[in-house]
C-alpha cells in the first residue's frame, strides 16, 4: 500500500488502475482492494471509471526508505547540480544531499557516501552567465523580467519576458520564456543575457498554463 501511495503521489493527473497494476507488478484487483483500504485509513483517493485515480493533497505519508537505485539517482542528480548548477543552486544541492544522509539509518547513509555514480567533467568550459538566482526566483513567483540580450549574430535588444523554465544543458543554460516583443515562446542562452532586471509585475497567465502551451509547441512530453 505504501508503494501504491508513492506511485499515486508521482502523478498529478488521474492514472488508471491498469497502469498502476503494471507499474507495481500486481493485479488490478489488488489495486482496487488497496485503494479501498487506504481511503479507510484517511487517504483521499478519488476515482472514476474510465478516468482513473488521483491522490488529493493533505494526506501525510510515513517516512519511506530508499532502495539502492533511488539512492544512486539522488546522489547522481545532486552531484550533477553541484557541478553544473549556478552557485546558489549548487550549494542547495549539497545541503539537500547532506540533509537526506542525516536522516537515513546508518546502513543507508553509508550507501549515499559510497554510491558508485559520478558526474563526468565537461569537455569545454561553460561560459559563466549572469547570476541566475533572480531569474529562478522570478520563475517561482511568476514575475516578468526585463533583459538586455545579444543573439548569436551579436544583435542587441531589450525585451520583457515571462520566464517559465531554466534548462541546464552540458554546454549552456537556457531560459525558456514568453517574449512580449515577439508574442511567442523564445529561448535565451543565459551567457548572452547581458542584464536581467526582475520586475514586480506578475505575468497574466499562470506558469502551469504557459508550461503546458510551451510543451505542446515544442513537442516536449509532460513530466510528472
Amino acid at each position: 500500500m505504501l508503494s501504491l501511495l508513492q506511485a499515486l503521489r508521482a502523478y498529478r493527473r488521474p492514472v488508471s488502475a491498469e497502469r498502476l497494476a503494471s507499474e507495481l507488478n500486481v493485479s488490478i484487483r489488488t489495486i482496487y482492494r488497496d485503494v479501498v483500504s487506504l481511503n479507510a485509513q484517511g487517504a483521499t483517493i478519488e476515482g472514476e471509471a474510465g478516468i482513473g485515480y488521483v491522490l488529493r493533497p493533505g494526506f501525510l505519508l510515513p517516512p519511506l526508505m530508499f532502495d539502492d537505485e533511488e539512492i544512486e539517482a539522488l546522489v547522481l542528480g545532486s552531484r550533477w547540480v553541484m557541478q553544473r548548477g549556478d552557485k546558489p543552486l549548487a550549494n542547495a544541492a549539497r545541503n539537500a544531499l547532506t540533509k537526506i544522509a542525516t536522516v537515513l539509518p546508518e546502513d543507508l547513509k553509508e550507501r549515499v557516501e559510497l554510491a558508485g555514480v559520478v558526474v563526468g567533467t565537461s569537455r569545454e568550459a561553460m561560459p559563466e552567465p549572469i547570476d541566475l538566482a533572480p531569474i529562478r526566483e522570478s520563475i517561482r513567483e511568476e514575475r516578468k523580467v526585463k533583459i538586455a540580450y545579444s543573439d548569436e549574430k551579436g544583435q542587441k535588444s531589450e525585451r520583457v519576458i515571462w520566464p517559465i523554465a531554466l534548462a541546464f544543458f552540458d554546454r549552456a543554460r537556457v531560459v525558456a520564456a514568453w517574449c512580449e516583443m515577439r508574442q511567442d515562446f523564445r529561448h535565451f542562452r543565459a551567457d548572452r543575457i547581458e542584464k536581467a532586471k526582475p520586475l514586480k509585475q506578475r505575468y497574466p497567465k499562470r506558469r502551469r498554463v504557459l508550461l503546458k502551451d510551451w510543451r505542446i509547441t515544442q513537442g516536449i512530453p509532460e513530466q510528472f
